[in-house]
């Protein structure tokens, strides 16, 4: 999925630039991980699976558990972004458990017109899944000039964490069409108001 796109109908963003932190965006404005069909558009969003893969086997036991995970990745992450060098044994032991098991295995298949595709060897398993996210945070975490671009949104009341890749550095938003165009459009305001004074 591309970058700052959401999948309808359940609000979905995917423009962190991890995985792990676009499952922390889950938690914004609301919780967007409430029920099982979000739960499984999340999944192939992320791009944990590939687009069209059934998650028919998958049940009610999963949200929680993603939740689960996302609640440990958190202060783990958070801390990186304040310098805190807390150590927080509890949620990094339960990521390194989560992350332990191997993730969803590939094939290639030829298409219909020839073409090679990914899908999965078989159905995923919960544990699978949280293995790709938990690996991906681990990845995060210990790579010193990865974790050196994670910023957190300047937005107002946007606590989305993000990966800055652009150049110099400079992002300042989680989404310039999300929180920068609110910020903007604030900016606009607040001058019209003045000139209007």
């Amino acid at each position: 999925m591309a970058l700052g796109t959401a999948t309808a109908p359940y609000d979905l963003r995917f423009d962190a630039g991890r995985i792990c932190l676009d499952l922390l965006a889950t938690t914004h404005p609301g919780e967007r991980l409430g029920s099982l069909p979000a739960l499984c558009a999340w999944i192939t969003g992320a791009g944990l699976v590939p687009p069209g893969t059934a998650l028919t086997h998958a049940d009610a036991s999963w949200p929680p558990r993603f939740r689960e995970l996302r609640e440990h990745i958190d202060p783990l992450v958070r801390a990186q972004l304040a310098a805190d060098v807390r150590p927080h044994d509890v949620a990094l032991a339960r990521v390194n458990d989560l992350a332990r098991p191997a993730p969803p295995a590939p094939r290639a298949v030829r298409a219909g017109d020839g073409t090679l595709v990914r899908v999965p060897a078989g159905p995923p398993a919960c544990a699978a899944l949280l293995a790709a996210v938990a690996r991906d945070a681990v990845d995060l975490l210990t790579d010193p000039v990865t974790r050196s671009a994670l910023r957190q949104c300047a937005g107002d009341n946007c606590p989305i964490v993000y990966l800055d890749t652009s150049r110099g550095r400079r992002r300042r938003w989680c989404s310039s069409e999300v929180c920068g165009n609110r910020e903007r459009v604030a900016r606009h305001r607040r001058r019209a108001a003045l000139a209007r004074a």
